[in-house]
């Protein structure tokens, strides 16, 4: 099929992403081809813009077009345009990047992090222990599905997107298995001896 070019944001432009998404959706691989090679450039710049970076910026964008590749399926025409929507998919990626980053630079940072020795500290590290304890044992009393997302969350700080994503599961319910968790390990943690 020969490429027919069109201004970006055109009538006939959208129709065209339309009718390449579509066809995406049917694990099209010359139309993927196509569906990238038109929408790139423009998601790049506004990925590189968010980001600062261009190495991770170029990362988040194959990112976003192999979300693009597999959900295909999901996009709706009646919501937004084929732009506006890997547009939506890109900026959620390069959020979680960005979060992805930070965290890791607070990591490095407390690692070059020299904690005083006093007498005082050495207390308030035992007392810090003390509750991980607790909190394991916690754990270990909630469900399997509510261990994970707890664990993901709060060990691996992925953000709710990301857990979802890495479980296979829809956002509410990571959403709701957290929310319940921390609600039972609260209880569980308010009911234990200290």
């Amino acid at each position: 099929m020969d490429r027919i070019c069109t201004a970006p944001g055109s009538n006939a432009s959208i129709e065209q992403e339309k009718l390449l998404i579509a066809r995406v959706a049917r694990e099209d691989r010359e139309a993927f081809t196509e569906f990238f090679d038109r929408l790139s450039p423009s998601i790049l710049g506004v990925l590189v813009r968010l980001l600062r970076q261009r190495g991770l910026a170029e990362e988040v964008l194959q990112e976003t077009f192999l979300q693009a590749w597999l959900q295909a399926g999901n996009y709706r025409p009646e919501v937004a345009s084929p732009r506006a929507w890997l547009l939506n998919i890109a900026r959620s990626r390069g959020l979680d990047a960005l979060r992805r980053e930070s965290s890791r630079r607070r990591r490095e940072e407390a690692a070059f992090v020299q904690e005083p020795k006093t007498e005082a500290v050495g207390v308030s590290r035992l007392e810090g222990l003390e509750t991980q304890a607790r909190v394991r044992a916690g754990l270990e009393q909630l469900g399997p599905a509510q261990q994970e997302c707890l664990t993901l969350a709060f060990v691996e700080e992925l953000p709710h997107t990301a857990i979802a994503q890495r479980l296979s599961m829809p956002l509410g319910s990571v959403k709701s298995r957290v929310r319940l968790g921390m609600r039972k390990l609260g209880r569980m943690l308010e009911a234990a001896p200290a």
